[in-house]
């Protein structure tokens, strides 16, 4: 059977479903058994409405999104019936459309954004030419077509010309996600299923895009499946929310209901694990445990050998859906005692905060960076590259890209500085820089009062070597599966800097020392882990190696690269509890890169430690969390605030702190203030004026960029460029 064989049937009316989804499975057959990555799923989809789907990795969310177009790759096996309700015919029974059935019903009824715009992309071809395979493709009119593409790039603040004559690499990542969006919707699709869309986005970003999300389901009259383990990034937009664990909904209903009065205690534990702005730190948890194997599902409820509730019935007797109120259901025998005795948030005069575990890391920002002299100092430091060529430019002057532009900063003993910012801006490359990993092209990097590339140079007074400085300045990337050698067990990769290090130590010694370590990190029992591979290991599993690596050399300062931006937001607390724990036995400083604001504050305020802010090459503002969260000085702080999701926020009226949704080009930084092409305050002066650090009056730890700190600089007079872009804005209409 094909789309178009289907009979005429009246407009289901507005509430119905749209999609029916009954007794969906996944299975694959392996070696050790058959996996079920899907699970007897049940689930209706109601026409128009967003649907968020959350859950953590390997929980199943992408297979559903597979399975809703009949998408799985072989080997994997789709079982179940899922049915679709068009608007304007009978209903079509998905898993039994042939060949060109399944082309007339993908695009064109159900399209999907992926996770990677890069990888959807062909990267030899323009983005043009992929819209014009795709009408050709399903027989549409490729002038009709790209007319109505250049609208929906429009629609998503997209520049048709430039996007569609340009190949993949030459946009930005939220560029090529708004362009896969764009090719999503071309075919006028009824469902569009987005998976993690936004996963890989800044902060601006993704919030830019959560707030197109929204226009696109009015403007485009859709039905939108988001799904994504982040759950504060849905909460805003989401009609329902369903909870995906171990292959199966736990808890399904209204998004209010969901975070206001859960009734699973999943839902209950990962809400409360979730890092935000505003919650005290004390309050944040880990759901303490993994997910259950695929192949090795726990009989009775999947959860309960993770759930503080579970008894002999748990076990037993797989829980069914329990009826919580109204529309809201929840696979939990214990619904209701849930509610009580797993509260999702504390009363802070019960927390006892002279605990060793309250106490972790705490320490006292003013006094350590008054009293001792820094570990490492960056004095006005650049980092300027040349960008590639192509082949036809070949002849041209080189574009030079400002990654870091005349920084200054300090990290002290046992010091905590976290650098926010979104990709691009050159928090990475300034990380880098401070841990001797990238040589800097202006200004200087002293470690303990040494140029550290002096010394590589041999221009030192002989005091301290290469050597010293490279084992006392170390580095954890962002993904662990690719810093570890896949060829070497855990005990090999985890042995080599004690080997290099300590070569007093005999291989019995090495042995103990790693089997301590494992077990520290909650690697237990250690003799289970230590003759793994990396891909043996789950991602947490592997950053903790990496740690222990990377500390296993008694460094001074650890640049941590996004160290749980590849975590699920159920484990990023507890790794940098884990962080947090490892420096009080080592004594080391981090130096902590992170593009979200929530991680940010939670591991700067626990250790007393800093948040800097990194826009196009510069250090904005640095402070105190506190600070930086409540009393942001610098209009770009002010924007990350507001870009990060908070459960429970309304946002809906916030007005947007940010004029342009894109970066500027780096090879080409605005004049003046860098930041004033997309500041809501900016002025003329801002243009024509590069601020310096100002201190903010009373807080010798704060400092910003910005002219709006002084109450008696000239910019209070000068004239608003933002109310001059509106007039202009006003005239092309």
């Amino acid at each position: 059977m094909t789309v178009s064989e289907t009979d005429y049937q009246p407009e289901p009316k507005q509430g119905d479903s749209i999609l029916e989804i009954r007794n969906a499975s996944v299975t694959f057959d392996m070696d050790r058994g058959e996996s079920r990555v899907l699970d007897d799923v049940d689930l209706d989809i109601e026409r128009n409405e967003i649907l968020g789907v959350v859950g953590e990795s390997g929980s199943g969310k992408s297979m559903l999104a597979s399975a809703l177009l009949d998408a799985i790759v072989d080997p994997g096996v789709l079982y179940g019936d899922i049915t679709y309700h068009p608007p304007d015919g009978s209903p079509i029974d998905i898993l039994d459309l042939d060949k060109q059935g399944l082309k007339e019903l993908r695009w064109e009824e159900i399209s999907m954004v992926f996770q990677g715009a890069m990888s959807s992309f062909n990267p030899v071809r323009k983005i043009r030419t992929h819209f014009v395979e795709t009408l050709d493709a399903h027989d549409y009119d490729i002038d009709e077509g790209i007319e109505r593409t250049e609208g929906i790039l429009e629609d998503l603040y997209l520049d048709p010309d430039r996007v569609l004559d340009s190949y993949p690499h030459e946009l930005s990542g939220g560029m090529k996600q708004r362009a896969l969006i764009a090719l999503s919707l071309v075919l006028e699709p009824e469902v569009l299923v987005m998976d993690e869309p936004t996963a890989a986005l800044d902060l601006l970003m993704q919030r830019s895009i959560i707030s197109l999300i929204q226009e696109i389901k009015e403007e485009y009259d859709l039905t939108i499946v988001f799904i994504t383990h982040d759950l504060p990034l849905v909460a805003d937009i989401a009609d329902r929310i369903g909870v995906l664990y171990a292959f199966e909904f736990v808890e399904l209903g209204p998004t209010g209901e969901i975070l206001e009065n859960a009734a699973h205690p999943y839902t209950r534990l990962l809400l409360k694990s979730t890092p935000n702005l505003e919650a005290p730190i004390e309050t944040m948890q880990p759901v303490e445990g993994s997910a259950p194997d695929p192949v090795n599902v726990p009989s009775g409820c999947s959860f309960h050998r993770r759930c503080p509730l579970a008894t002999q019935e748990c076990r037993d007797v797989d829980p069914g859906p329990y009826d919580a109120g109204g529309s809201h259901v929840s696979h939990c025998h214990h619904w209701e005692s849930a509610r009580e005795e797993i509260p999702m948030s504390y009363d802070l005069k019960e927390i006892d905060t002279g605990s060793e575990s309250a106490k972790i890391g705490k320490g006292d920002t003013a006094s350590r960076t008054a009293s001792a002299e820094p570990v490492v100092s960056l004095d006005d430091v650049e980092v300027h590259f040349e960008k590639e060529k192509g082949f036809l430019d070949m002849f041209d002057e080189p574009d030079v890209v400002e990654a870091v532009d005349g920084v200054s900063m300090d990290i002290y003993e046992r010091d905590v500085v976290v650098l926010v910012g979104e990709s691009g801006c050159g928090k990475t490359t300034l990380g880098k820089t401070a841990v001797g990993l990238q040589e800097p092209t202006g200004g200087s990097v002293n470690y303990r009062g040494h140029d550290i590339w002096d010394v590589k140079a041999g221009d030192g007074d002989g005091s301290i070597s290469w050597d010293e400085i490279r084992r006392s300045l170390q580095i954890v990337h962002q993904d662990p599966g690719s810093a570890l050698n896949p060829h070497r067990r855990v005990k090999a990769s985890l042995e080599a800097p004690l080997k290099r290090w300590n070569d007093d130590l005999d291989g019995n010694d090495r042995k103990q020392r790693i089997l301590s370590l494992l077990e520290h990190v909650g690697m237990s029992p250690p003799e289970d882990y230590i003759d793994r591979y990396p891909h043996q290991l789950s991602g947490g599993e592997q950053q903790r190696v990496a740690l222990i690596r990377a500390m296993l050399m008694n460094p001074d300062v650890i640049m941590a690269d996004e160290p749980v931006s590849a975590l699920d937001v159920s484990l990023r607390v507890e790794m940098m509890d884990l962080m947090i724990q490892l420096q009080d036995t080592f004594n080391t400083s981090y130096l902590f890169v992170s593009h979200d604001l929530s991680n940010a504050r939670y591991i700067a305020e626990k250790t007393g430690g800093r948040i800097g802010v990194v826009y196009l090459g510069r250090l904005v503002e640095i402070g105190p969390p506190d600070e930086i969260i409540h009393n942001p000085q610098h209009p770009y702080t002010k924007a990350l605030c507001w870009a990060t999701p908070e459960l429970g926020a309304d946002n809906d009226d916030d007005e947007s702190p940010i004029r342009e949704i894109d970066i500027p080009d780096p090879t080409n930084p605005p004049s003046g203030c860098r930041y004033h092409t997309r500041c809501a305050k900016a002025r003329e002066v801002c243009r024509q004026q590069d601020p310096g650090a100002f201190d903010i009056p009373d807080d010798d730890l704060h400092e910003a960029a910005c002219f709006r700190v002084l109450d008696d600089h000239e910019y209070w007079d000068s004239e608003s460029i933002t109310e001059e872009d509106e007039l202009v804005a006003q005239g092309d209409d």
